[in-house]
């Protein structure tokens, strides 16, 4: 190190910005500008009232842009399936409507159900796809807050809920395609199949990145660096 700008005490040296130390991590030497030398103990001792040093993950250029990524993916998760539960719960309420309108055409003789009967399979419907809906609101809030503050676990639920989404992709394209072309079948709308088709595409986009993103940097996009607080020196009166 040539011109090394040291600080009274020898503790500390200028790096051009701040002070850092000349300490080595066990306190035992320090660096005097051309050599590890032994530390005096008055030296160790304000080396350990500093804070020890820890690993800890830095951000990269790609980190904040996955967790906004992450984020809007749930957001809209949480419209699409409020907006869904409300179809669903609507449509198959018709469709089983549906089902009792031709069973009656097909058999006159045949006394149709009860009143309460048909409200109750209504009423089971709206429980079975409201109650589904609140459950994944919740794990997309749970995966919002844990995008944000970059909760490890939080990034292979995601990823793992991404490849599952990505397998299902192929049998919702079809799906869509059938329900497009092949009338008279009872089942959701076609435009609601192409919803879930695009929503599959962004997912897979979206898996597809953080695997990369895991192979190049780490969870999140970042990197493992090793953070050693910097104790500036007290000025020389």
């Amino acid at each position: 190190m040539v011109d090394l700008r040291l600080s009274e005490d020898g503790l500390h040296y200028w790096d051009g910005r701040q002070w850092v130390t000349t300490l080595s991590p066990d306190g035992r030497f320090r660096w005097n500008g051309s050599a590890w030398v032994p530390n005096a103990s008055t030296a160790i001792g304000a080396y350990a009232s500093q804070e020890p040093g820890r690993m800890v993950r830095a951000p990269t250029p790609w980190t904040k842009p996955m967790q906004n990524a992450v984020t809007a993916l749930n957001a809209l998760s949480i419209v699409y399936l409020l907006v869904l539960a409300f179809l669903l719960s609507t449509e198959m309420s018709q469709i089983f409507n549906q089902v009792l309108q031709q069973s009656a055409a097909q058999n006159p003789n045949v006394s149709p159900p009860p009143a309460q009967m048909v409200n109750g399979v209504a009423s089971f419907f709206s429980f079975v796809f409201w109650g589904g809906a609140l459950m994944g609101i919740a794990v997309c809030v749970l995966i919002i807050v844990g995008a944000l503050k970059r909760w490890t676990w939080i990034f292979y639920v995601v990823l793992v809920f991404g490849g599952l989404s990505t397998i299902g992709l192929p049998f919702n394209l079809i799906g869509a395609i059938e329900r497009s072309t092949t009338p008279g079948i009872l089942s959701v709308a076609p435009w609601e199949s192409w919803l879930q088709v695009l929503y599959g595409i962004a997912s897979a986009a979206l898996f597809v990145w953080m695997v990369i993103a895991l192979v190049r940097y780490g969870p999140w996009a970042t990197m493992k660096e090793y953070h050693w607080p910097v104790v500036p020196p007290v000025p020389a009166s």
